[in-house]
C-alpha cells in the first residue's frame, strides 16, 4: 500500500503560520479546528476524534499543538508499531519538532526535514538516531532490508560499542570495524541472522507473460528459477510488470504479492517501443497482442532507459519471464497500476460508525465517486481529492463511471451510505462486471480492475441499536420501492414475511410519488400480528437531526414517514419496555422458555 501524504493539524490562530509553513514544505493540507482557525484547507469540530480518524486511515499526522493532545487521540487505537503512521508534535512557535510515533518508519526523517524548514530542533529520541545517526530498519529509498526482525539485536550490539563489518556499499556512511555484527548490501541472496543485516538494492524489473488462467505455482516456480539463474535475491526486485491485457491474471497478481512489490502494466504500444531491444522478438506474439514481446518488453519498459536484460525470456508451457537491470535503484515506477475500485460503506453518517478500513480506503483513493451528500459527509477526509458527484438516480451511470475510471489505472472509491451490499451499489458494480459488452456492461479495461468491498453499519443495524434489540430473533428486510422491483413481488414477500412472523425492516418506505405500499404493508401485517405490535421509526440515523419514535402497528401513519426513515416492525413476540433510559424495543430469543425447561428437569 502506498504511503499516504501527511496532514498538518492546527488548533489555533497562533499556530497557523507554523502550520502553513510546514504544509508548504511537505505539499500537505492543513486541517483547522472550527472556530479557532480562520485559515485551513478543511475544518473539523473535535481534535481528538479527527486525529484518531486520520491516524486509523494511515495518514502521518503533524500536529501544531501540545503533544498530549495527539497522545490522547491515538492512544486508544495503538496496535502495531510496524504498520502505524508517524505522529509528530510541534509547538505553535515551531521551535521544536517531536516525533512521537513511527520514528523508524518516517517520523524521524520528517521531523528533521520540518526542523530544517522551521529553523528549529528535531527532538529525536530513538536510540539509533541519537547515538549513531541511522535507523537500521529504515533503509534509504530503493533499498530493502531482508531481515527486519533482526534489526533490533544488531542495533543493540552497535549501541554497546560494536563497529560493524560492512560488505558492499556503505549506504549509511558508518565507521567500519571488525564485528561481530555485519551489514551487507548485495543484489544476490546472502545469509542473514541475529548479527547480520542484509540490504538489497531494488534495481531489477521482473517482466511476466502468461496464457489466460496460468497456474499460480507454475508462474512462481518459473520466477524463482529465473532469479536463481542470475543469482538475484527476490528482495532486489523493484516491481513486476506485464501487458495491460494481463492486468487481472491471478498468477501475476500473486507473484507481485509474494515478492511484496507493485504490479505495473503497460499497453501494447508502450511495449512495442521496446522492440529494438528485445532479445527474442516474436511475430506470433505481435499478431496476438500488438507487441513483439511481453515479458522482455515489460521488464525493459519498467526498468527505464539505459537498462539491460539480465535474464532473457524463459518459458514454461503457460508462462514467460524476463529480468532487466537498471543502473541505479528504481524509485519511480513506469507504467501504471492495475486500477482499483473500492466499494466503501460509510454507515449512516457519523464518523464513529465508519470502520477504520473504510477510512483507509477513502484515504488511499485518488478519486471519490458518489451521491454528493455522501461525499460531503466525509468532511475533511475528502478534502483535496478529486470528486465526481452524482445526483440521486442514475446509479448505473455512477457505478459505470467509477469502474471506467479505475480501468484507467486510478484508485477510485465509490462512496455508499449504510452498507453498500444492502440495497446499494455493491450488487450493481458486480452486475456491470458480469454483463457482456452486448448487454451494456463495461469496457475490458474496467473488467480487469481490482474490486474490494468494505462493510458498513446498515440502516437496519443503526435503527436496531438505537431501539435496543429488536432483531434479537429472526428478521428480514424488504424494500417498498417498486421502481426496480415489481409491485406484485413486493406484495408476495410482504405476505410471506407476515405469515412467517419475522421482524421486518422496511427500506425505501415512501417517496414523494409512492405513498401506498407502506399502508398496504401495515394492513397485511395486521392480519397476522397484534394491533399493538411495536413499530420504530428512525430518521436520519447517525446525523445531528436524528429522530426516533415508536408507534403501535395499528397507528402507523404514512405521512410521518419520509425517504430518510427506516421502519422497523416487530414480530408478534417483540416488546416495547419502559426502562430507566426510556423506551426500549426488543424481540426475545426464547431464553425464558429454555430456563423454564431446565428448571423443570
Amino acid at each position: 500500500m502506498a504511503e499516504l501524504n501527511p496532514v498538518v493539524i492546527c488548533l489555533s490562530r497562533s499556530g497557523q503560520a507554523t502550520a502553513f509553513c510546514v504544509a508548504a514544505a511537505l505539499n500537505a493540507p492543513v486541517h483547522g479546528r472550527e472556530g479557532r482557525c480562520d485559515r485551513a484547507d478543511a475544518y473539523f469540530p473535535n481534535a481528538l476524534d479527527h486525529v484518531r480518524m486520520l491516524f486509523q486511515a494511515g495518514h502521518p499526522v503533524i500536529g501544531v499543538c501540545a503533544a498530549g493532545i495527539l497522545v490522547r487521540a491515538v492512544a486508544p487505537v495503538l496496535t502495531n508499531k510496524r504498520s502505524e503512521p508517524p505522529v509528530i508534535a510541534i509547538p505553535d512557535d515551531g521551535s521544536t519538532v517531536i516525533p512521537l510515533l513511527g520514528g523508524h518508519h518516517g517520523a524521524n526523517r520528517l521531523a528533521k526535514q520540518i526542523a530544517e524548514v522551521l529553523g528549529g530542533h528535531a527532538a529525536v529520541t530513538t536510540a539509533g538516531d541519537v547515538a549513531l545517526g541511522v535507523a537500521l530498519d529504515e533503509p534509504p529509498l530503493g533499498w530493502k532490508l531482508a531481515n527486519p526482525q533482526d534489526a533490533k539485536s544488531v542495533m543493540m550490539a552497535m549501541l554497546s560499542g560494536e563497529k560493524p563489518i560492512i560488505s558492499g556499499e556503505n549506504i549509511w556512511d558508518l565507521e567500519e570495524g571488525d564485528g561481530p555484527v555485519r551489514l551487507i548490501t548485495s543484489e544476490a541472496p546472502a545469509d542473514a541472522g541475529a548479527e547480520t543485516l542484509v540490504y538489497h538494492p531494488q534495481r531489477f524489473a521482473l517482466g511476466l507473460g502468461c496464457a489466460r488462467g496460468c497456474d499460480v505455482d507454475e508462474m512462481w516456480d518459473l520466477v524463482q528459477e529465473s532469479l536463481a539463474s542470475a543469482n538475484i535475491a527476490p528482495g532486489s526486485v523493484a516491481c513486476v510488470a506485464s501487458l495491460d491485457l494481463k492486468a487481472d491474471e491471478p498468477a501475476m497478481i500473486e507473484t507481485a504479492r509474494r515478492l511484496g512489490v507493485p504490479y505495473q502494466i503497460f499497453d501494447a504500444e508502450a511495449l512495442e517501443l521496446e522492440a529494438p531491444r528485445l532479445a527474442n522478438p516474436s511475430d506470433v506474439v505481435f499478431s496476438e497482442v500488438g507487441c513483439h514481446g511481453v515479458s522482455e518488453g515489460a521488464a525493459l519498459a519498467a526498468a527505464g532507459t539505459e537498462v539491460v536484460l539480465i535474464v532473457e525470456k524463459r518459458k514454461t508451457a503457460n508462462a514467460t519471464s524476463a529480468i532487466a537491470r537498471a543502473p541505479e535503484v528504481i524509485t519511480e515506477l513506469a507504467g501504471r497500476s492495475r486500477g482499483k475500485l473500492s466499494i466503501v460503506s460509510i454507515g449512516p453518517g457519523q464518523h464513529s460508525w465508519r470502520t477504520p478500513e473504510a477510512s483507509q480506503l477513502i484515504a488511499d483513493a485518488e478519486e471519490l465517486v458518489g451521491y454528493g451528500l455522501y461525499i460531503d459527509i466525509l468532511g475533511p477526509l475528502a478534502a483535496g481529492k478529486t470528486r465526481s458527484d452524482f445526483p440521486l438516480g442514475g446509479e448505473e451511470d455512477r457505478c459505470r463511471y467509477a469502474l471506467e475510471q479505475a480501468g484507467k489505472g486510478k484508485n477510485v472509491a465509490l462512496i455508499c451510505s449504510g452498507d453498500a451490499g444492502i440495497y446499494a451499489m455493491g450488487a450493481l458494480v458486480y452486475e456491470l462486471l458480469d454483463r457482456g459488452p452486448e448487454a451494456m456492461g463495461v469496457s475490458d479495461a474496467a473488467r480487469r480492475v481490482e474490486v474490494v468491498s468494505t462493510p458498513g453499519v446498515s440502516a437496519l443495524q443503526g435503527a436496531a441499536a438505537r431501539a435496543g434489540a429488536p432483531l434479537g430473533h429472526d428478521f428480514c428486510a424488504i424494500s417498498l420501492s417498486d421502481l426496480l422491483t415489481p409491485r406484485e413481488d413486493i406484495l408476495k414477500r410482504l405476505k410471506a414475511a407476515a405469515e412467517g412472523d419475522f421482524v421486518i425492516a422496511f427500506y425505501n418506505p415512501v417517496s414523494k410519488r409512492r405513498r401506498t405500499l407502506l399502508a398496504e404493508a401495515r394492513d397485511i401485517l395486521l392480519q397476522h400480528r397484534p394491533a399493538d405490535t411495536p413499530v420504530m421509526l428512525a430518521s436520519s440515523l447517525g446525523r445531528p437531526e436524528e429522530f426516533v419514535r415508536y408507534r403501535k402497528l395499528s397507528e402507523l401513519e404514512v405521512d410521518e414517514v419520509d425517504m430518510l426513515t427506516v421502519v422497523l416492525v416487530g414480530s408478534s413476540h417483540s416488546k416495547l419496555a419502559e426502562l430507566g433510559e426510556g423506551p426500549r424495543m426488543y424481540t426475545p430469543r426464547g431464553y425464558a422458555r429454555k430456563i423454564d425447561g431446565d428448571l423443570a428437569k
